[in-house]
């Protein structure tokens, strides 16, 4: 496919001069990112972060056909950006058993699927056997089926009540058919701002550490950033380069998911403002121009919405995500969106964006 001269066509003097790093293969500095998180040339933006998702992926675009299992809300951290979790004790606090679980899994693989997105709430009641028995028996529903699972908050917290290490819960789940892991609780780097969003939250230092002993293992993994909260510009420079770094080093995140924070029903008020669509183009531009190293970037259309989704892809975005069936964390915060959107429903939208979709699953097809 034979590309345009990027610097050529970009007007706005610095954007072209970040264009042109880009189209000779050079990282762009955080100083580049801040430019590009305030900028008001997003036509400009648009046209060296369509430059490079078009140079990653042609004029694909992928997204899944695949079901979340959130297996409890039952959660020990209570963190006030969350409005999914409970205690225990709450009355609409729930526990899937796993002949429930089962169940589940085998009508949504009747309905065709081909992926299980799994997270839940930290429940001390659930020890290492559930979630080993859990995979094992959606593997053995569908042997192919691909398995996301688990957090690296939910990886370190298996960890300290089996009082085994990381890389032993790790091969564990590997053993048992753990494909990749999702990207939840980054959220935000900045300790100032995860001390007031998820205070008991693992720092964003070890979640670093954990997904960068995934990745010595094999396992790759999302990487997510939480925004539209408490954040600043800074606070998201940080979170990107910090993410680059790691990938330096392991290459083992497959893609990065900018999540836009949705406040009904959560215990963060006062917000830094409402985000706007040029916000929204503005973290996805950036996102995919400043991690040159990660493959893929995924907007969720449940998250921004299914028109906002659609517009990114012409900024960045390769990755429309999936069908979702019985999502329940972020319709928990108020999101507008369905929980579940059918495959000529995103094969639709990707379409009348003027690119091919492509079913695929979290590993890609293995590509």
């Amino acid at each position: 496919m034979k590309l345009l001269n990027l610097p050529d066509s970009v007007n706005n003097k610095r954007l072209k001069t970040i264009a042109g790093k880009v189209f000779e293969g050079i990282p762009v500095s955080k100083a580049d990112a801040k430019h590009m998180l305030s900028t008001n040339d997003i036509l400009d933006l648009g046209k060296i972060s369509n430059f490079l998702r078009t140079k990653l992926h042609g004029d694909k675009a992928y997204y899944g056909v695949n079901m979340n299992l959130n297996f409890t809300n039952i959660c020990e951290l209570r963190c006030p950006l969350c409005a999914f979790s409970r205690d225990e004790k709450d009355s609409d606090a729930y526990l899937l058993s796993l002949d429930e679980i089962e169940k589940r899994v085998s009508k949504a693989v009747s309905a065709g699927i081909d992926e299980v997105h799994i997270v839940g709430g930290l429940n001390p009641e659930l020890k290492i056997d559930y979630f080993e028995q859990m995979i094992r028996r959606i593997k053995k529903i569908k042997p192919d089926i691909f398995v996301v699972a688990f957090t690296a908050v939910e990886i370190d917290y298996f960890a300290k009540i089996n009082k085994l290490s990381v890389n032993n819960i790790f091969k564990r789940f590997i053993e048992a058919g753990l494909g990749a892991m999702p990207g939840g609780g980054a959220e935000i780097f900045s300790p100032h701002v995860r001390s007031v969003i998820a205070p008991k939250k693992i720092s964003g230092t070890r979640w670093l550490q954990i997904m960068k002993t995934a990745h010595k293992l094999g396992l790759k993994t999302n990487a997510t950033m939480l925004y539209n909260h408490k954040e600043e510009v800074n606070d998201i420079v940080d979170h990107l380069a910090r993410i680059r770094k790691l990938q330096d080093e392991t290459s083992g995140f497959k893609t990065f998911v900018p999540l836009l924070f949705h406040e009904s029903n959560t215990q963060i008020s006062a917000k830094r403002k409402t985000s706007t669509g040029y916000d929204d183009i503005r973290i996805y531009a950036t996102s995919r121009i400043f991690l040159h190293n990660i493959m893929h970037l995924k907007a969720l259309w449940m998250y921004v919405g299914d028109k906002m989704a659609q517009v990114l892809l012409r900024f960045g975005v390769d990755d429309f995500a999936a069908t979702y069936y019985d999502e329940k964390v972020v319709h928990a915060a108020g999101a507008k969106t369905p929980a579940y959107g059918s495959e000529p429903f995103l094969r639709r939208l990707i379409e009348n964006a003027g690119l091919k979709p492509v079913r695929t699953t979290a590993n890609y097809w293995t590509e």
